[in-house]
């Protein structure tokens, strides 16, 4: 399990960065939410499951982000690993 602290994040920037350093993202990681995708489907494993310190600010702050975040990790549990877990605290 990883736990991811948004409780900060002022941008979809920072939110792409502090995913990068999390998850270990290559540097070539495109900072977009097409490269988010591809990058948890095919160039980094994520574990088992993660959990999201801070989201109801996160949400605040960055809605849309925070709804392409939580639409793209659905997504990756619908279609490639049902048994992942994420939770939003």
């Amino acid at each position: 399990m990883i736990t991811i602290d948004v409780s900060e994040v002022s941008d979809e920037r920072s939110l792409h960065l502090l995913l990068m350093r999390e998850l270990d993202f290559p540097e070539f990681y495109g900072r977009n939410w097409d490269a988010f995708w591809d990058a948890i489907t095919g160039l980094v494993g994520i574990p088992d499951r993660v959990r999201f310190l801070g989201w109801d600010r996160l949400a605040a702050r960055v809605p849309r982000g925070a709804a392409m975040l939580r639409r793209a990790l659905d997504g990756y549990r619908a279609t490639y690993q049902p048994e992942f877990i994420v939770e939003y605290a």
